[in-house]
Order: structure tokens, then sequence, then C-alpha cells
């Protein structure tokens, strides 16, 4: 007669309902004393005994129960709700999109304790196939925290990401900026349309996109003091944006910029359409503050800001789904290159870390008003007759 199991070594039973046999292992018992049993069985014998065996090292191993079947999709779900603190809310879409689409969707499925480095490689070298380096990157390090979350809690027992490597991806799209010559067609084209000051303002004082959203006339001075010593010129403070908590990109990017001839000019004439949008609007007038808002006076989307920046590049002659409001960004700073300003002095502008000394002014960067992009800009575009005469 066959030994019976010590205890712990769990049972083996034969079960005449289903004509299979199965495997019983206690796993733990719950607070009212009562044991917890996990159950699994097979065909034959042997199929039984081996699912069992695993059963018994997994104890062993003190991998929790409900760990057997936590999948990938389970552990990346998990950490989209929880692993994601003091995040903005457009950083958790972006990521939850990513996380959909390339992780879930290609290895959700996947049990995570069976998940091997082959799968992540695989899965990766396939994901290269049709994202940027940078998105791949991005991607694995989603799989990698909601993995590494999953570990802490005792779901799996290693992280097989941390063996794999990124690949090459797929080109991304080039950071490019407008020459000279693009920019003053930018410029024309935006005369009499509605994001004409908006585009001024971006591709002669470099502010980000997200900051000049984010704009109050409060914030404007036109005017400037003079009589300050040293005088201060009229001038923009880019102390906000439209991220979650209000604040700039970083503490940095907290700065006040001079404002070149053309922006003062282009700053007045947006003064005269919102009053005017305002008499219109009437009581669907909603007073926010903001230098560029909507018809109504609210908050601009920053997809109908691209949307109508389009517009302006096609008018301009230029191929529009190839350029971005931010991309004036990037010519603003080309244009400063281009015209021999140093380059510490466009990283102040600009609201960059640098060398130390511009990290270490611009940290506090409130006061005096950066002027040197004025200059330039003024050099540039030239100054509209009412600016010379005022």
């Amino acid at each position: 007669m066959a030994s019976r199991r010590s205890r712990g070594d769990g049972g083996l039973f034969w079960e005449e309902s289903r004509q299979r046999w199965r495997a019983e292992a206690t796993v733990g018992y719950r607070p009212d004393g009562t044991r917890i049993v996990r159950k699994a069985r097979g065909k034959t014998k042997t199929e039984a005994k081996d699912k069992l065996r695993e059963m018994l090292r997994e104890i062993e191993e003190g991998t929790p129960a409900e760990a057997r079947n936590f999948t990938v999709a389970d552990a990346v779900t998990d950490w989209l709700a929880y692993g994601l603190p003091r995040r903005s809310t457009s950083t958790v879409e972006k990521l939850t999109i990513l996380a959909t689409k390339h992780v879930i969707g290609k290895l959700g499925a996947r049990k995570l304790r069976e998940l091997s480095a082959d799968d992540v490689d695989r899965w990766l070298a396939e994901r290269s196939q049709v994202l940027s380096t940078r998105t791949l990157r991005e991607v694995r390090s989603i799989l990698l925290r909601a993995i590494s979350r999953a570990q802490a809690r005792e779901k799996v027992k290693r992280n097989v990401v941390l063996l794999c490597e990124v690949p090459e991806g797929r080109p991304g799209r080039p950071s490019k900026s407008l020459t000279f010559e693009q920019a003053e067609a930018v410029l024309a084209a935006a005369e009499r349309t509605q994001l004409r000051a908006y585009i001024v303002l971006s591709l002669l004082t470099g502010a980000r996109t997200e900051e000049l959203r984010a704009l109050t006339w409060e914030n404007v001075d036109l005017i400037g003091r003079p009589s300050d010593v040293p005088p201060i010129p009229p001038h923009v403070r880019v102390w906000r944006s439209v991220r979650d908590n209000g604040d700039t990109k970083t503490r940095k990017s907290r700065r006040s910029l001079a404002l070149p001839a053309r922006c003062r000019e282009a700053l007045r004439v947006q003064q005269v359409k919102q009053d005017f949008a305002r008499r219109v609007a009437g009581d669907r007038w909603t007073e926010s503050g903001l230098v560029f808002a909507s018809d109504v006076g609210t908050e601009l989307d920053a997809a109908n800001v691209r949307r109508a920046f389009r517009k302006v590049v096609a008018k301009a002659g230029l191929h529009a789904v190839d350029w971005t409001p931010r991309e004036l960004r990037h010519s603003f700073a080309s244009l400063l290159s281009d015209s021999g300003v140093r380059i510490e002095d466009i990283s102040r502008l600009m609201g960059h870390d640098g060398t130390a000394v511009t990290e270490l002014v611009y940290r506090h960067q409130l006061r005096p008003v950066i002027e040197e992009g004025t200059t330039a800009m003024d050099k540039l575009f030239g100054t509209p007759d009412d600016d010379r005469a005022a």
C-alpha cells in the first residue's frame, strides 16, 4: 500500500465526476481558521503530480495564491490606478494611452509569473517597427514600473524587464525651426487672424505654448517703468502655465521677458479685439483675465490652438501638418543663435537649464527683465510705425 503523504505535502485524488486527477495543497488559513486550499487538475496522475509539485514550490517560495493568475494587464492597470500620484492629468492620459495600446494590447493576457525575458525582447522588437526610440523607452518604462510595483507586493519574484535592452526604433519626428524668411511669412499670414498676437509673442519671446495659454493681463506690462534705476522696459511675467498646479514647467522657467516692439503692438491690438469680443458675448462672457481666450473668455484648448496655427502656416505656404505651435519656440532659439546671441542668454530667455551661473540667476529670475531677446528681435523684424511714434 502506498504510504500516506506527510502533513503539508498536499494530496492527490481521483474525481470520478470529472474523470480527472485533482491535486490539492493548503496555502494558508483565513482569519476564522479555515484552510485556504489551492486546486489543480490533470488528465493523468503524473500531470496532476507535476502541478502539485509546482504549487508546493510556490508555497515554499512564499508566492501568494492570488498571484497565480495575476496577468500583465492586472499589473499595468494597478500601476495606472495607484502608481502615479501627483502626476498631471495630461501625463496620466498619455501614459494610459501608451499602456493600453502597446503594453496591455500586446502582453496583457500573459500571466505575470510566466512572463520571460524572451517575451519582452520579442515584444520590444515588434514595437520597434512602429514606435520611435523615445516612445519605445516610454512603453518599456511603463512595463518596468508596473512589474516593480507587482514585485513589491509579492505578485512576482523577479522583474524580467531589467534583463532587456531597448532596440532602435523608428526615427522620431525631428524638431525643426523656421528660417527667417519662413518666420516673416508666418507673421504676415497671421495678420488679421485670431491667433496673430499668440504667434507673434511665441515667436519673438520664446514662451512655451502652455505658458501663453495661461498668460493673464495682470502679468503684461506694456508701459514699463523707465524712471526706475535701472529702467524696467515693457515686459511679460511668465509665471504661470496651464499645468495642473498652475506653475511653470520647472521653477527655473519662471521669468520676466522684455517685449519686442512687434509684441507690444500685437498685444495692444489684442486688447481691442478682446474688448469687442466681450461686448459681443455679453452675458455669455466669462471673465478669466486671460490674454488669449475664446470668444466667450474661456481658456483656449491646445487642439484648437494647433488647428488655428496650422491654418496660418498653410496660408504662409508651408506644409501645415509638419508644424506645431511649439516649433515657434524652437524658431526663436534658432533665430537668436543665428543673430549671434550667446547660448547662455538664450538659455535664460527660454527658461532652460544651462551653466551654473544661468541656473543660479534663473532660479530667482523675477527682476531684472531679460532684454537680450528684445534687442535681437527688433533688429530682425523692425519696429511698427505707431511704436516709433510713441
